[in-house]
This record gives C-alpha cells, structure tokens and sequence, in this order.
C-alpha cells in the first residue's frame, strides 16, 4: 500500500511515535507497510525533536500515538509530529489516538474550570490535523469538539467475539456500572441475546465524598455477569461494582473494558477482588508489572488498520459497525 507513487496514485505513510510501538508495529503489519523512518529524541531539557528521514510530500499520513503515561509528554510529541508533516508538505494528516487524552474533562462540572478535552481538539487542528481517530471516546460529545472529520471507532465487536464463545446468552447478564452506560450495556446485550442490568449509586450521607452502592436493577442473581465500562482507571469503581453483583446473588463477574489505563492501585485491586477475569485491549501499553492472571488483552490494531484502509481507500468507516448500532 506504500512506497513509490506513480503520477495520480496516493501514497500511504504510517508514522508512530514513541509511546507504544508494540501496537504500531501490529498496526503496520495489518496494513502491509513500514512505519516510516523518524529521528525522535528528547534535549536535555526535556523537549522534543523530530524529524522524519524520508520525503513526506504530498502523502497521506497517518500518525499513530497513545496517550499513556507520562500523558503530556506523548500527546506533546504527537503534536511535534503533525507541526513537521504540516510544514513538510503531507497532503492529508490523520492523527491516530487510540485513548483520547483528558477526554473525561469534557465539561465544566464546577466554576472555573477548564474544558482540557476541547483544549486538546484544538491543538491538534491548529498543528495541522485534518481528521482525528479515536476507539470509545468517554463520551460521544467529543466528536463536535473538533473542526473536521472524527472516527468514532468501537471495541465492542472485538470484546464481545472474545468473550461470546465464554458465556452462555440464557444465564448471562450485561451489567452497566452506572447510569451512564446503560445504552452500551443495550447494544451489548442486543449483540449477545441477554438481559441488561445497572448499578444505581447514591452518595453516603454519613461519609463525605463517598459513592456507596446503592442497589443492583435488573436479573443477576444466579447468572454470569459482564461488567462493561469504556476505561479501568484505578479499578476501585469496577471492583465496587462487581461486590455489589455478588451481594446480589451473581456467580460470577466478568469485567471487559476498552481502556486499561491501569494507574495504581488499579492491579492489586484487581487481583485481589472475586472477579474472575478482565478482558481489555490494548488501545494502551501494559507493562509486564502490571499484568495478572486473570488479565486478557485483545488487540485492537486489525480494527485500526481496517479504519486506515477504509479512510485512505475514501471508503466508509462506518461500514464496520453495520449492526453494531
């Protein structure tokens, strides 16, 4: 798909910064290219450099980077990187975060506070991105947020053909934990042919700045319950959630989640809670420290690389959710 171009033919370049090569490097062979040769490197004093070793003219690129910790200095990097393919004449930038940093600051909840999620949208329009793609964005608002196309991409088709083969539709239920999930709890269940169930939280009265779990509504005595969320942050919602299950009557609890952003103690909460297995991708690195037993991780770059294709053929992404919606 790469390499020269003739006269009329576009030309596809793949670059990624350093963040999480092992996904780049599983991106790039989904879609049978190299990932364009690139000098980056830190100063002394902390900054960046980039520079790319080839011509990028008149290209249609697509710039790969996750934003995982240390967040600011991966989301900075990524910026560098479409400033010098803006400035060296790339025809179209496409820029690839699989985890939109600060997408949960999307709203003002209190005065005086930053929007960092719109912040962000703009940063990288203004550093010449003509298109962003995303997987789960925490909430579908983000998408206005930004002056040009966005690819909403979701993981669900790839969780779900995972975990399908596990459960058994008549004794499983799809679990939300909380209200603000309860339409992906929908199409999870309308995917898999099972009922749907949230967890209803009320502050405790008694202890301030508390969330107790208030109650469980919907079928999971006795059943298998997957619990669905878009990020596992520092597990300690989830690892609530799944207690209130089995106060519930559940026999099992599975948790699946697109994002493991894993900040601690987000593994030994895992580890030490009743569920039985957490499934996510791997939109974010995950360091051998920070990998259990009963952790699995799907990949998410086939789903990326068919969004690449999709986007550089002036094809339809949204063609790969046909049914999922």
């Amino acid at each position: 798909m790469s390499g020269k171009k003739t006269a009329g033919e576009r030309n596809l370049m793949f670059f990624a910064g350093r963040a999480h090569p092992e996904l780049a490097d599983e991106v790039a062979a989904e879609l049978g290219v190299e990932i364009t040769p690139t000098a980056l490197r830190d100063f002394a004093s902390g900054e960046i450099y980039v520079r790319y070793l080839e011509s990028v003219r008149g290209c249609d690129a697509f710039v790969i980077q996750s934003h995982t910790a240390p967040i600011n200095q991966w989301i900075m990097e990524q910026l560098i990187m479409v400033d010098a393919l803006k400035r060296a004449s790339a025809k179209r930038i496409t820029v690839i975060m699989p985890f939109f940093g600060y997408a949960r600051q999307d709203k003002k909840g209190r005065g005086r506070e930053p929007i960092t999620a719109r912040l962000m949208a703009d940063l990288f329009k203004q550093a010449g991105a003509d298109r962003l793609m995303s997987i789960d964005l925490h909430t579908s608002q983000i998408q206005g947020f930004f002056d040009g196309p966005v690819d909403h991409l979701f993981a669900m088709p790839v969780l779900i053909n995972y975990l399908r083969e596990k459960l058994d539709p008549a004794t499983t239920t799809i679990v939300s934990p909380d209200t603000g999930r309860v339409r992906l709890a929908e199409r999870w269940s309308d995917s898999l042919g099972t009922p749907v169930a949230f967890i209803h939280k009320r502050r405790d009265l008694d202890v301030a700045n508390q969330v107790k779990v208030h109650e469980v509504v919907g079928k999971v005595r006795g059943r298998t319950c997957v619990l669905i969320d878009d990020m596992i942050d520092t597990g300690g919602s989830i690892c609530k959630a799944a207690d209130a299950l089995y106060e519930h009557g559940a026999t099992d609890v599975i948790v699946a989640a697109t994002h493991a952003v894993f900040s601690d103690p987000a593994v030994d909460r895992l580890k030490n809670s009743r569920i039985s297995e957490v499934v996510v991708t791997n939109t974010l690195p995950i360091p051998e420290e920070k990998k259990f037993d009963s952790l699995t991780v799907m990949s998410i770059a086939p789903l990326i690389a068919r969004a690449i294709t999709e986007v550089f053929t002036d094809g339809s992404v949204t063609s790969l959710f046909e049914g999922d919606s």
